[in-house]
């Protein structure tokens, strides 16, 4: 059994690793032909290159399965981690993957793939919301924040991989060109699941179930170093004897608690940092870049290329957010981070009103969702504020979501 707090991080987090193999297995394939081709909406051009993909309304539809799929699945994830575990919650996350990847890879036409997106969401909505809850149970309050941020720098881990990933399958011809990369997502879900038999289960989750033996030794594992008597271990011990009284005593609490007088604000904070993560812009950054890029002038295999550079940056700038944002605040962090976004997003919209024009009923290369067309300096413009917008977002709200504490009383695997 691993007791490393370093080593249990890091495999619990290709928990969060696998929502970023779901943004870029699509981001980087909705703009090559062999997809577009395979799910035209109508006849199929001669010249594969003139395919315009499915309908606006029906790319729209499929990216957004897996987010409707992760909102099923964060509302029951709760219920199924305090009902197995946060550990064979985590792991009933990976075999659900691996059954909507398998859909997603065979997928036939639009329906099959939007139900497996759904099945790979329900799994996104699991291990995002009980992989932080897992780590921060086992982890010491010195290192708790850094380890819990880890999950979004898991995720930019894991949208750069599957990006480039997808980039290489571009170059083959017919289906295989989508198909290899979605079923290659399905590996990581693999090995979290037989790592996590190597990793111990939480001790206030199992001083809840009234296992106190098997939480003490987690407790020494973990945090004593094979002393069952160290000082750290009691104290834990302690700690969570008195949260599962207190929770006892307060047994009758119920959700509509979470909307009186008293906690209506953390429940506020709690619900709407995660919802103004999302509402950034940062997702449709990551999905629709390469749309972006295409009405900045970069076309073809430049396009993917230059899209990548932003994963890059993503990944690179979210390690000073976990070095230091312990020292910064959570709350000045986010407040910089929003400052910023802004100015890059007003900057973009200013740019392309102004020095842009439409790019006709076909769009720019027949791509109707690329309706607008900017060129010249003006398109480098664009291009250098989408990069700093996404340089703004990775050290602040990408980790901060994530561990902004604001719950006292809730379960916190719910919650």
């Amino acid at each position: 059994m691993i007791g490393n707090i370093y080593a249990i991080s890091a495999v619990a987090i290709i928990g969060g690793g696998l929502f970023g193999f779901d943004i870029s297995s699509m981001s980087a394939i909705i703009s090559i032909p062999q997809y577009k081709c395979y799910f035209q909406a109508g006849p199929i051009p001669d010249d594969h290159s003139q395919c315009s993909g499915p309908d606006s309304s029906v790319q729209g539809g499929i990216t957004a399965a897996m987010p409707g799929g992760s909102w099923l699945g964060a509302l029951c994830s709760g219920y199924i981690s305090d009902m197995f575990g946060r550990k064979k919650a985590i792991m009933i996350g990976s075999v659900i993957w691996w059954i909507g990847s398998t859909i997603i890879c065979a997928s036939q036409n639009v329906g099959m793939l939007v139900a497996g997106r759904v099945i790979n969401g329900f799994c996104v909505g699991i291990c995002s919301a009980q992989v932080p809850v897992y780590i921060s149970e086992l982890a010491p309050p010195s290192k708790r924040g850094r380890l819990v941020g880890a999950q979004q720098w898991a995720i930019t881990w894991g949208i750069m991989i599957m990006f480039y990933i997808s980039y290489g399958a571009s170059f083959i011809d017919g289906t295989a060109a989508f198909r290899v990369p979605w079923g290659l997502q399905m590996i990581p879900a693999i090995g979290l699941f037989f790592a996590m038999f190597f990793l111990p289960e939480s001790p206030r989750w199992l001083g809840r179930k009234g296992r106190w033996d098997e939480a003490h030794a987690v407790l020494t594992l973990v945090h004593g170093k094979g002393d069952p008597d160290s000082p750290f271990v009691t104290r834990e011990l302690t700690e969570i004897r008195e949260m599962v009284e207190f929770e006892k005593q307060n047994a009758d609490v119920t959700y509509l608690e979470l909307f009186k007088p008293h906690m209506i604000n953390r429940t506020h904070i709690g619900i709407f940092t995660q919802i103004w993560s999302q509402l950034t812009g940062m997702n449709v950054m990551m999905y629709y870049i390469t749309y972006v890029f295409l009405m900045a002038g970069v076309k073809g295999n430049a396009n993917l290329v230059a899209s990548s550079i932003q994963y890059v940056i993503n990944v690179l700038m979210t390690v000073p957010a976990l070095l230091y944002v312990d020292r910064w605040g959570r709350r000045p962090t986010l407040l910089v981070g929003a400052a910023l976004m802004m100015t890059w997003l007003f900057a973009n919209a200013g740019i392309l009103a102004s020095k842009g024009h439409w790019a006709g009923p076909t769009g720019v290369q027949n791509t109707k969702e690329a309706s607008w067309e900017v060129t010249g300096p003006a398109s480098k413009a664009v291009i250098a504020c989408s990069y700093l917008f996404v340089a703004s977002y990775a050290p602040t709200w990408g980790p901060v979501s994530w561990i902004y504490p604001v719950c006292p009383i809730a379960p916190k695997s719910t919650f």
